[in-house]
């Protein structure tokens, strides 16, 4: 698989409309599934490898449009991994707390230690996006967050985290689909937010803020990768893949023990 395809270059241009939302690689579903297993097994070694030695972390960020299936993609690709170096967060709105500093002051406590995997449903990259749809900032304001972000993800590069970020891209026909299979099934109906109607509206809006975000902050050292995620299966495989090269890169191993094993005799 060439996950380079899906990666963003550096002030790459972006239309999203020219991406395809329902690629399969040429994959059949059912070796992708098998294949899919397989990474998930080579995926919980890495990360008791990186949680061993304790010297770098990953942070994973997670962004859609609403019905994108980013819960499915956390449940079905992070789910399986060990919790005790896996979290996951999610971020709405500012707390009254959160509002009293910069918009980076919540992100920036919830990144993961050395040791660990942290995902982001949704990020600091709300602040680009629906902050500028619904115009809760100035335009001034929200152009320079561009410029921070990069910064900031950085100065965390630096200080040993790895970053990979996954839009995960859907029509507005699909997303129509999936909104109206929440309404229709009884046990899904809890899902369903009437809101999502509103922000529906503005598609467009979202589209363009989105496609800046890609110019503008996919770098070498924090890429973007978008991932056609209305096969569902695909959309796993993909992620999976990514996340496994992304941690082999690492060049990681278990830390030496101090002690002569094979000199120890337990009684």
């Amino acid at each position: 698989m060439k996950t380079e395809t899906y990666r963003i270059k550096p002030k790459q241009s972006v239309r999203l409309n020219d991406l395809p939302t329902r690629d399969d690689g040429g994959f059949e579903k059912k070796k992708a599934e098998a294949h899919f297993e397989d990474l998930l097994q080579r995926l919980s070694d890495l990360q008791e490898m990186l949680h061993a030695e304790a010297k770098r972390s990953v942070l994973v960020v997670l962004q859609a449009m609403d019905a994108a299936g980013k819960d499915s993609t956390i449940r079905h690709v992070f789910g399986p991994l060990n919790p005790q170096g896996c979290k996951v967060h999610s971020f709405k709105a500012p707390t009254d707390v959160e509002r009293r500093h910069d918009y980076l002051w919540r992100i920036h406590q919830r990144l993961p230690e050395r040791g660990q995997i942290t995902v982001f449903n949704r990020s600091h990259y709300e602040d680009v996006l629906i902050a500028r749809v619904k115009e809760l900032v100035d335009k001034s304001v929200w152009k320079n967050r561009f410029d921070h972000i990069n910064d900031f993800e950085r100065m965390i590069t630096d200080e040993g985290v790895t970053v990979v970020k996954f839009y995960l891209h859907i029509s507005k026909d699909y997303q129509k689909e999936r909104l109206q299979r929440r309404l229709d099934l009884p046990d899904k109906r809890w899902k369903f937010n009437p809101a999502d109607l509103l922000e529906r509206e503005h598609w467009d809006d979202y589209r363009g803020a989105f496609e800046d975000v890609f110019e503008k902050c996919s770098t070498e050292q924090a890429p973007w990768y978008i991932i056609p995620a209305e096969r569902r299966w695909y959309r796993n495989l993909l992620v999976a893949t990514v996340m496994v090269e992304t941690l082999e890169r690492l060049k990681m191993s278990f830390p030496p023990v101090t002690f002569e094993p094979w000199k120890i005799e337990i009684p």
